[in-house]
């Protein structure tokens, strides 16, 4: 198996030690304010792991087991990648030359191209296709630190195509990749124009079979002038609540269309953009028990806006970043990036932006056993190539990941000594 530098090395008992733990200490839930910022740093401590799990942390455990001398550099909860459309086909560079050139995203939808040329190349790619480029771009994610990471449907547009999507998602196991996968069922992306009243299809067609195969998944949608409209996407969630679907939403991408109101209305776990919210909608927001997910790879890539989550913090918001790979709008597969950007558009500090990347979004999927590093816990996490944490803001695109645990099991071995 493709692992981080060669092969996944199964070494089920390991001491971590010499190490600078971030353990994020504390309840397994969203942190809020100024809990954001609390690592829960140990500043030499061990860290031992068995059969998949933490069995202890603590200064100079037993070195019966083999033994990895961290010395002195940084151990932390591996990224949960909460919101990407990594399974796609097809290649948009040449529309990326388009923009460069004064043409705007929406455009350039408008035109047939953006998520409709994707549309097009995952319609017409097999399933093993699929699965076999979702599988590449899994292992590029895991490189970057990512051991968890949340997957949309949202190319294939009608009934077909959307199931063969969330198939391949689906078909990804853990022979092919080591990490854990959460699918979601991106039904309002994009109007397909060749469909009439597509909406009404995609809610009485569907929604429906897509519930039958995958009950209780995940439904979320693309609100945006040019994609699906407010009062489309409320029906859709509607009738994806009725049917027993947790809803998330894209909103406020580029213009705001009142939705992060009515998402909350509709108990949405999460709303994610963010970039063109309103003041109002991002105190209701903060004030409320979903989550907002910053996605600044694409205002990196698209046209310079991003999520404003310094207000968001300090008004109570549960911050998440992610991001959002995909062929069109954020072509990386990199948390450390992503962690760079935040720091330096979202108004994050570098320990709220780890948080960000680790423990609220294993919160908003829905995991309590990752995120964070404490005893019983599942072992994803990461030896960094630094002893201090800040690196990963300070330093965008260095090479800081030493090494990533997958429930125990290592990828990668730089400083590796016997027992």
């Amino acid at each position: 198996m493709a692992g981080l530098h060669g092969t996944l090395a199964v070494m089920p008992d390991v001491v971590i030690a010499n190490a600078r733990v971030l353990t994020f200490d504390g309840p397994s839930s969203f942190r809020r304010g100024r809990a954001l910022r609390e690592l829960g740093v140990l500043p030499h401590a061990d860290v031992a792991l068995s059969e998949g799990i933490i069995v202890a942390i603590g200064p100079n455990l037993p070195h019966r087991w083999p033994r990895i001398d961290a010395r002195g550099r940084v151990l932390m909860p591996a990224f949960v990648d909460c919101h990407t459309h990594a399974c796609w086909a097809g290649s948009r560079v040449d529309e990326w030359e388009r923009k460069l050139s004064g043409e705007s995203y929406q455009s350039i939808l408008a035109a047939g191209g953006g998520i409709l040329s994707t549309v097009r190349a995952v319609r017409d790619a097999s399933p093993d296709e699929l699965c076999r480029g979702l599988v590449g771009r899994l292992h590029a994610m895991l490189r970057q630190g990512t051991t968890t990471a949340e997957i949309k449907s949202g190319y294939g547009l009608t009934l077909e195509p959307e199931l063969k999507m969330l198939d391949a998602v689906s078909a990804v196991t853990t022979s092919l990749w080591p990490g854990t996968i959460v699918p979601t069922a991106l039904l309002g992306h994009a109007i397909d124009p060749h469909v009439p009243a597509f909406v009404d299809h995609t809610i009485t067609n569907t929604l429906p079979a897509v519930s039958a195969r995958y009950p209780g998944i995940v439904v979320d949608a693309f609100c945006e002038s040019g994609a699906w409209s407010l009062d489309e996407t409320i029906r859709l969630f509607t009738a994806a609540r009725a049917a027993g679907h947790p809803v998330r939403v894209h909103a406020d991408q580029f213009t705001s269309m009142g939705m992060i109101p009515r998402a909350l209305g509709l108990g949405a776990l999460s709303v994610d953009h963010l970039e063109a919210s309103t003041a109002n909608d991002l105190s209701l927001l903060a004030t409320s028990t979903a989550a907002g997910v910053a996605l600044p790879l694409c205002g990196f890539h698209l046209d310079g806006r991003f999520a404003n989550l310094r207000s968001f913090v300090d008004q109570g918001g549960a911050a998440c970043i992610a991001t959002n790979y995909n062929p069109g709008s954020a072509p990386s597969p990199s948390m450390p990036l992503v962690i760079a950007l935040a720091v330096r558009h979202c108004g994050l500090t570098p320990a709220e932006a780890i948080a960000a990347a680790t423990i609220n979004p294993a919160c908003l999927l829905g995991y309590r056993d990752r995120g964070r590093l404490a005893v019983g816990l599942r072992a994803d996490c990461l030896l960094l190539a630094t002893s201090d944490e800040r690196d990963l803001a300070y330093a965008p695109a260095s090479d800081i990941i030493d090494s990533v645990f997958v429930a125990g099991s290592r990828l990668g071995s730089q400083i590796m000594t016997g027992p």
